[in-house]
Order: C-alpha cells, then sequence, then structure tokens
C-alpha cells in the first residue's frame, strides 16, 4: 500500500497570495525609498527630479494596492485563509501596506482605571492614508482567577444536609 501524501493543498494558490503580498511589500517599501532620496536632494535639478519621483511613488502605492486587492481576491475566491501577520499589516479600509512611521502608526493604549491593568495593553494601528484605526489586544499574562465560591458553599450545604 502506497502512502498518500502529506503535502500543502493547492500549493500553487498559496504561492500566488505568497508573491501578491510580498510584490507589494516590495512596491511600498520602493515608495519609501525613492521619497527618501528625493528628500536629501538639493537645487534646481532636484526640484524637477523631486516632481517626477513623487509621481512614482504614487503610482508605486497605487500597484501596491492594485496587488493587495488581487491577494484579497484570490484568498477569498479559493476560501484560502491569509496568515494573521498578513492580515495585521494590511488597511482593511483602503488596501495600503502598513509600514510603521510611513503608512501608519502604532500606539499602546490602555483605558482600565488610569493603566492600572496591565493585561489591559491594546495595540492600535493607525492608518494614515484614510485614518482607520484597527486595535489588537497585547499578548500579556493575566491574574490566575480566584476559584468559584459557589463550589466551596454547595459542598458545604451538601455536608450539613448529609451530616
Amino acid at each position: 500500500m502506497t502512502k498518500a501524501k502529506t503535502g500543502v493543498p493547492n500549493k500553487s494558490l498559496h504561492s500566488r497570495v505568497s508573491y501578491l503580498y510580498q510584490a507589494a511589500t516590495l512596491l511600498s517599501s520602493q515608495r519609501q525609498q525613492s521619497e527618501a532620496v528625493t528628500k536629501h536632494e538639493d537645487g534646481e535639478g532636484a526640484r524637477e527630479r523631486r516632481g517626477h519621483s513623487s509621481d512614482s511613488g504614487k503610482s508605486l502605492q497605487a500597484a501596491a494596492r492594485l496587488l493587495v486587492k488581487d491577494l484579497h481576491a484570490v484568498s477569498q475566491k479559493v476560501q484560502l485563509r491569509m496568515s494573521p501577520a498578513m492580515k495585521h499589516s494590511i488597511c482593511k479600509n483602503c488596501d495600503t501596506m502598513l509600514i510603521e512611521g510611513d503608512t501608519s502608526t502604532k500606539e499602546v493604549e490602555n483605558r482600565s482605571r488610569g493603566g492600572r491593568k496591565p493585561w489591559a495593553d491594546i495595540l492600535v494601528l493607525k492608518c494614515n492614508v484614510c485614518g482607520s484605526a484597527r486595535r489588537f489586544p497585547m499578548a500579556a499574562k493575566r491574574q490566575k482567577r480566584r476559584p468559584y465560591r459557589g463550589a466551596e458553599q454547595t459542598t458545604d450545604a451538601q455536608k450539613v444536609k448529609d451530616g
């Protein structure tokens, strides 16, 4: 008897989604690099190039958004779940790749009694393009819960009845 191969089902679709994600990330990072280069240039010739590179930066951003839309379309069509890390790095509202400092900001907020509960920390990712915010709970150790008092009371009541 031969054993069935235990591989990833729909491997070609996984690789397509991965490729689209990597391409969108690359285009977003190239946009960031091209803007950084134009900020360091000076002079009249640099102004002319600056206008051209900002247009290319916008086109790179538009291409990255298009790739993210394609990524969503493929994953929904074949009912393929994206990894949580992939989901956290894409804005749900405008399909922008969330790069900290460039297209997004991160904050840790704690609204619990003036921040006294350290396990109630929430990471807030805010998109700088559309302004939407996403909240994720931080992984902090919680205190152990006290045992349920009702269980102790019922055992005492049973002892009195049995007694």
